[in-house]
């Protein structure tokens, strides 16, 4: 029997682990490396700091790999395939929005999921070591901020589109002003906001934060638009709301796909209306 609570447990203690080395780093100089993934310049840039937290996280994960016979996805090791095999496995993205740290400013974050076979988070941690502040939820058993019962209101008369890049900068970002219109009018908003620089991980928690407020990214074939990391522990907690967290067409994201992480080809939706 898998006891939920204990490794939500588990995964809080290992966000905290990783922002506590990502605090001891946010204002000093950086050394950044370039991997080979991704079309965008958030998916090919690395830091030491990102590896020291993969390593802190894995490290507190580890003795539950073996008791309740977990399987691994992490941005910064290479996939082994033993989450198509295994009931459930972590989902650990060290340290989300690479590209907010290395400039100083807000946005960046630490996510651990723990994600079944099916595609389906069974829970979700997220740490904003900036704020200190920090998120969790266990399927059906509500969402928390800082430990305590969170509630969100939209008390806001306009939308607020919470995007990594501004708009202007966006490939087809004529499509996204024209869904943009047709949420305003609908929900009979009197304007538009655009709350932009953060990684996938934080904006989801604005989208939350900020209502009425979306997050969208529009399908494409170039590799990109977030990774499974990038959802799975935002997806959980959105469904504790009862909030629409989902490929750009309305579909269920597949936190499980086998033909890679990237969600490009579907690409994703998050509304809090």
């Amino acid at each position: 029997m898998v006891d939920f609570k204990k490794l939500c447990d588990i995964a809080i203690e290992a966000t905290q682990a990783a922002g506590a080395i990502i605090s001891q780093h946010m204002d000093h100089g950086i050394e950044v490396h370039e991997k080979q993934t991704g079309s965008s310049l958030a998916s090919q840039v690395v830091t030491e700091v990102d590896r020291q937290c993969e390593k802190a996280i894995i490290d507190i994960l580890t003795p539950s790999y073996k008791e309740y016979d977990l399987a691994l996805l992490s941005e910064e090791t290479e996939d082994d395939g033993s989450r198509f095999t295994k009931d459930y496995f972590w989902c650990i993205d060290p340290m989300d929005g690479t590209l907010p740290f290395i400039h100083k400013k807000p946005g960046f974050s630490v996510s651990v999921a723990l994600v079944a076979k099916d595609g389906t988070p069974q829970l979700g941690v997220v740490l904003d070591p900036s704020t200190k502040n920090i998120y969790h939820a266990i399927q059906g058993m509500g969402a928390y901020k800082n430990h305590r019962p969170w509630t969100i209101t939209s008390k806001n008369n306009f939308l607020t589109y919470v995007t990594d890049k501004r708009l202007i900068d966006t490939p087809n970002s004529q499509s996204i002003k024209e869904l943009l219109k047709d949420i305003q009018l609908k929900h009979k908003l009197v304007d538009i906001k655009e709350m932009h620089g953060g990684g996938a991980v934080l904006n989801a928690i604005r989208v939350l934060e900020h209502g009425p407020a979306v997050m969208i990214k529009l399908p494409k074939t170039e590799e990109g638009g977030g990774c499974i990391w990038d959802y799975a522990a935002t997806v959980c907690i959105f469904h504790e709301f009862n909030k629409q967290a989902s490929s750009y067409h309305g579909d269920k994201l597949d936190l499980n796909k086998k033909d890679g992480a990237y969600m490009n080809e579907v690409g994703v939706y998050f509304e809090n209306l």
